[in-house]
């Protein structure tokens, strides 16, 4: 099946989580906030939370430095 992730096509496996993804991504859960169909969607809730055909998932990370 086919989402959108940060504005990008991609095809993914259905039955896919939103941690799932993040994994695949490579990137860690606590540091990305997560939106999906202009919701924002509370980090407790990556685990359970499947993804559906055409999805818009917006992923912001926010990076520490100086």
């Amino acid at each position: 099946m086919q989402i959108f992730c940060n504005g990008r096509q991609q095809d993914i496996d259905e039955g896919v989580t939103l941690s799932q993804l993040l994994v695949g991504l490579e990137l860690p859960a606590d540091t990305v906030v997560a939106e999906i169909n202009k919701k924002i969607i509370d980090r407790d809730q990556y685990e359970t939370l499947k993804l559906n055909q055409g999805d818009q998932v917006e992923l912001i990370r926010f990076v520490g430095g100086g």
